[in-house]
This record gives C-alpha cells, structure tokens and sequence, in this order.
C-alpha cells in the first residue's frame, strides 16, 4: 500500500489524520525546532547528505537533540519515500525540543522529537518565467506582534538560567528594548522611563497599567528609548510581565543594580497590585 501523503512523528507512522501530536510539544508553544526539507526522486532523497548536515547543524546551533544519529536518520527516510506514491516528492522533516509543560527554559538533556512529512510533488517547467515584486524586508522587525515564533526568547531564557539569573534584558545597538518574556523599564531621578511602543517591543499590558499607575501617583513618564548605560545607572530597574505584574533588579550582568528609590518602586508596586485586588477579589499575590 503506498500513501498519498505520509507523517511520521516519534516512530509512528501513517497518514496525517492518524499521527498524533502531544498537545505539549514545545513546537505547539514556541515555535521551538528546526526542519530542512529535500526533493524526493525515483525512490531517492536528492542531495540527503547535504541536507543532513544542514539540519544537525541549525540543531546544535539552539541545543536540540536529535534523537538518532545521521546514518540511521537518511535510512528512515529513505524508508518512508518508498511508502508514498508518485516519482517525484516533497520531503520534509523537523525535530522539536521535545515534550514538556510551558516554560520558556526547558530540561538540558531533554529528548527532542521527529517529525517527517512526505507528499507526492513536482518540480516547475523551469522554461516558464515567473513574476517577483520588491519589499522591505522586517523579517526581524516585528517585536511587537506576539507570535508563536519564540525561539530567541527561549534561547535567551534558557542562557539566563545557566547564568543563575531570572531574565534577559535585549538591546540593539546600545538601547534596551524589552526582555525574554517580559518588559523592562527604569526610575531614574523621580521619572519613570519605558521604550516606546514601536515594532521593537511588544506592547505591554502590565506595561500600560503601570503606567497608568505612574500617572494616578504623580510619578513623571517617559516613554523614550534609554541605553544600557542608563539601566546600569537606574535607580531602580523594573521588569513587567502579565504573569508578573511589577518585579524590580538587585543584580545586572553580576554586578548591584537598583535599590536606590525604594519609596517610588513601593508605591508603584501597590497602586499595579491594588488594582489587581480590586478586579479579582484576592488580597495577596502568594496565595
């Protein structure tokens, strides 16, 4: 029996309909995998070694452990092109970081998992022209949109808690941005100050509310860029987040950080808290 389309994923095989998918596959959350994909021919994966290595490569590259070796990954994929009908085919496959609950960090020795995906293709008449049109390209542009694609920040997440650390603040060219999986924004001399909402960062909600906490207390916002200069010399640096509403730093890159206008940070806390007791009926974070 030959397939019309073949999906295999973590040794099961058989037709896209009939493989299951853990719902808690990083994939599902972060996006957190890499694939390759090769033309299949007459029984052939055209070019395997070359895509082989392609793909171990971007592996090592995010710390994702292929769960075989390159040999026996070419030889079961080779297997499967022979279980699909047709003379020419699409061949895909991918790995995963593996299965676990959400959470940017993850497990070093964590098992990834295998997925191959094999249709039958064919290639264009490379006799007929085709049309193109120019854009700017922002591929790299869209902070601000909160996509599923989350590999830089499960990277940065994961070398944080190698460091010992919580968070991981970004910048470019010298001005902070936002972090892994929240925000950051700093007090400075009475004023509050935040990276304006551009396609640099993702807006905030908690951002906003403790914004609009600064306004209700008097505390002087600026929504302006500010250097890693500026952040080591805060007087206090506070990271935001929907699951953490108003955190603050001791420490930066090792070295004391903050702690220099408790009094402000504690009535910002309180006023971001309050308001969350008054929607929720809690009266305390802890419980």
């Amino acid at each position: 029996m030959l397939f019309h389309e073949l999906a295999y994923y973590d040794g099961v095989w058989g037709t896209p309909e009939e493989v299951k998918i853990p719902f808690h596959d990083r994939v599902h959350f972060f996006g957190d995998g890499v694939y390759d994909a090769a033309v299949g021919a007459c029984g052939t994966v055209y070019l395997l070694q070359d895509h082989l290595d392609r793909f171990y490569t971007s592996a090592r590259a995010l710390d994702i452990h292929i769960p075989m070796e390159k040999a026996e990954l070419g030889a079961l994929l080779t297997r499967l092109l022979a279980k699909v009908e047709g003379s020419t085919q699409f061949v895909y496959w991918q790995v995963t970081r593996g299965a676990a609950n959400r959470d940017h960090t993850y497990a070093e020795d964590m098992a990834g998992k295998l997925w191959v995906m094999i249709r039958p293709n064919h290639l264009r008449d490379p006799d007929q022209p085709i049309r193109l049109v120019t854009r700017p390209d922002t591929r790299f542009y869209h902070c601000n949109i909160k996509t599923l694609n989350l590999l830089p920040s499960v990277m940065a997440a994961q070398e944080a808690r190698r460091c010992g650390a919580d968070e991981t603040v970004f910048h470019r060219d010298g001005i902070v941005t936002e972090c892994a999986h929240s925000n950051v924004s700093i007090l400075k001399d009475g004023v509050f100050y935040s990276h304006p909402n551009d396609e640099l960062i993702l807006r905030g909600i908690a951002k906003t509310h403790m914004i609009q906490a600064c306004y209700r207390l008097g505390i002087q916002v600026m929504e302006k860029p500010f250097t890693l200069a500026q952040l080591a010399d805060a007087d206090e640096i506070i990271v935001s987040s929907s699951s953490n509403f108003c955190l603050h730093a001791c420490e930066l890159d090792g070295r004391p950080a903050g702690g220099k206008d408790p009094a402000a940070l504690k009535a910002i806390q309180d006023a971001v808290l309050q308001e969350y007791y008054d929607a929720t009926g809690k009266t305390s974070v802890l419980d």
